[in-house]
């Protein structure tokens, strides 16, 4: 054993937490090995010599006089060539290493896996020149990591000088590809690969005010509830909602440049299906596979539970060094109640002051520091390049009660609601997100950009159509009291277009290829040609003696269905000639 390496004694074993004494001059979230398989924990409280530590791994057998190593390192991530298209679980320990080392199906003990593979090599080539003036955030070089994104090597931050020394070729993430000479006259050897500590925010110089939107490919969330890049957005429903089919959808076909999906506590057989499908998709945005741009974060509800609250901090941590290449960046999250829930388990053990429902007092401020580090930025460095990074949250709230304090941490900070609602779901109405009491702030935001990049109108008939949608809510109301026949025909029109806008606008088949991905523009004609009839037939329908079973029996009205089939180069032209064929069936019934 190495006579350096400072040793502490167990106490106390209760669960994941181990008590460990002898720990002088320890710190903070510091990482130790666990008894002599060596298990993975941090020191999550200190008390005298006495260190409270969470193990990461299954902690049978572990006992009072057993050791524990510290190894004067704070829990970091391993940021640098080879994260992307890669499998890691709670501690970015890559789950195909691991189970090549392990005997079994399930991760053995006490493995050790390095983030990035020390062997691969790859093609670094400089930017900078010797004798350049640095800082941290400044670009040194690129290496093409796939064939979807160029990353780019950055000098960390808070490092700054001259360079002294730069090389351009094969290497390995921990080769020396330049030295910086600091004003003091220090080295810093930078190699492909940087370390940080997952609980940190990366810095940044700056937020910027979020202008424009996500795109998703979903119908209901691009037209009625965007959320902006850098944005916050929060996923709340009961069991069998569809939380995990609309995150795995967005990070399917969002158009970020890079998708950080972590599977937190979450059923087995759920990351097992994204493991599976998403090596096989091909992304809609450029035609190359999917994981070409996805990295993959999986802590099932069947490994150690210290490791999920591990998990989120790692993947955003992960993330946020994306952004700081001048990516849009969007993570997944699925779900951050098991965080939760793994943080009232700690703190349990932790013997901590209880607050609501049993959660730590400290719930709402951890929510809130987790999504404020998504956001537009400035980057570090003299280019001042800007990258993005958006945060999409699922939470399970038991029973659908939005009341619980995890739903009401998360509402507190997030400024989208995509509010899945059981009956949709009981309906088979999917995505079965409530379009009357979702809501999204972010839509002032983008008025310049749907005029510019859709159509001038576009805000004028999602207001429409969200009004129209309202406006059924009620009728139903009064329908159900007294019949459709109490209903003047101006309110059968209403009742029509809004079954319309249900059925062939916000309905969306996630397993459909065809059905999956709609683009903005077609989005656009889709609702346009809806809301045409609407337009057209107000007046028409207006006189008292008018059957409405004309309407209902004009084929355009029939052929809503067809609109989301639309498809080829001219799709503004196939929405156009719709319209206009049914302004003039409409404008026959006047007659």
């Amino acid at each position: 054993m190495d006579t350096n390496v400072q040793i502490g004694t167990i106490v106390r074993v209760t669960g994941p937490l181990v008590k460990a004494s002898g720990m002088h001059n320890a710190k903070m979230y510091e990482l130790v090995k666990v008894s002599s398989e060596k298990l993975l924990g941090e020191i999550v409280e200190l008390n005298g010599d006495i260190a409270s530590i969470q193990v990461y791994e299954d902690t049978a057998g572990v006992r009072p006089g057993d050791i524990v190593e510290r190894t004067g390192e704070t829990m970091s991530a391993e940021l640098g060539p080879g994260l992307l298209e890669s499998f890691y679980d709670g501690v970015q320990r890559p789950l195909k290493v691991i189970q090549e080392k392990s005997d079994s199906y399930f991760i053995a003990r006490g493995i050790e896996a390095p983030g990035l593979d020390r062997e691969r090599k790859w093609d670094f080539v400089s930017r900078a020149k010797e004798g350049d003036v640095v800082s941290g955030g400044d670009v040194l070089g690129v290496v093409q990591e796939t064939t979807l994104i160029e990353h780019r090597v950055m000098v960390p931050p808070y490092v700054s000088g001259r360079v002294g020394k730069i090389s351009s070729g094969s290497f390995t993430v921990l080769d020396i590809v330049a030295e910086i000479v600091s004003e003091d006259g220090q080295t810093h050897k930078i190699s492909l690969m940087q370390r940080w500590p997952i609980r940190r925010p990366r810095p940044s110089q700056g937020k910027q005010f979020p202008k424009t939107p996500l795109v998703t490919g979903m119908r209901i969330l691009d037209t009625l509830f965007p959320v902006a890049k850098g944005g916050a957005a929060a996923i709340p429903g009961a069991f069998g909602t569809g939380k995990s089919v609309t995150q795995q959808s967005l990070a399917k076909y969002c158009d970020a440049q890079v998708i950080v999906y972590i599977g937190c506590g979450e059923r087995g057989n759920e990351m097992t299906e994204a493991v599976t499908e998403f090596p096989e998709l091909i992304d809609p945005n450029s035609g190359e596979p999917l994981m070409k741009r996805t990295i993959l974060i999986a802590n099932t509800s069947n490994m150690p539970v210290a490791a999920r609250e591990a998990s989120v901090y790692t993947g955003i941590t992960i993330a946020e060094y994306y952004r700081d290449m001048g990516y849009s960046v969007a993570l997944m999250a699925d779900s951050t109640s098991r965080w939760a829930e793994a943080m009232r388990e700690m703190s349990g053990r932790l013997e901590e002051m209880p607050g609501e429902e049993g959660y730590p007092a400290y719930l709402a401020s951890r929510t809130a520091e987790f999504y404020e580090r998504a956001g537009v930025v400035t980057c570090l460095g003299a280019d001042k390049r800007s990258g993005a990074l958006t945060v999409v949250g699922a939470v399970s709230p038991a029973g659908g009660d939005l009341s619980e304090p995890v739903s009401q941490a998360t509402l507190r900070v997030t400024k989208v609601f995509w509010g899945l609602d059981a009956s949709l779901a009981y309906k088979k109405h999917f995505p079965s997100i409530n379009w009357l009491t979702s809501y999204s702030l972010y839509t002032d935001n983008f008025g310049e950009y749907w005029a510019n990049k859709i159509a001038e109108d576009f805000s004028l008939l999602r207001t429409l159509a969200m009004d129209l949608l309202q406006q059924e809510a009620k009728l139903l109301e009064i329908v159900r009291l007294v019949g459709q026949e109490a209903l003047s025909n101006s309110e059968k029109l209403v009742l029509e277009v809004s079954r319309m806008l249900r059925e062939d606008f916000l309905f969306q088949n996630a397993f459909d290829p065809g059905d999956a991905y709609t683009s903005p523009q077609k989005q656009y004609g889709i609702l346009k040609s809806i809301l045409t009839i609407y337009l057209s037939g107000k007046d028409v329908v207006s006189s008292e003696d008018f059957d409405f079973l004309q309407l209902r029996s004009l084929s355009c009205v029939k052929d809503v269905s067809t609109l989301k089939t639309f498809s080829g180069d001219d799709l503004d032209g196939q929405y156009d000639e719709y319209q206009k064929r049914a302004v003039k069936e409409l404008s026959g019934l006047a007659h």
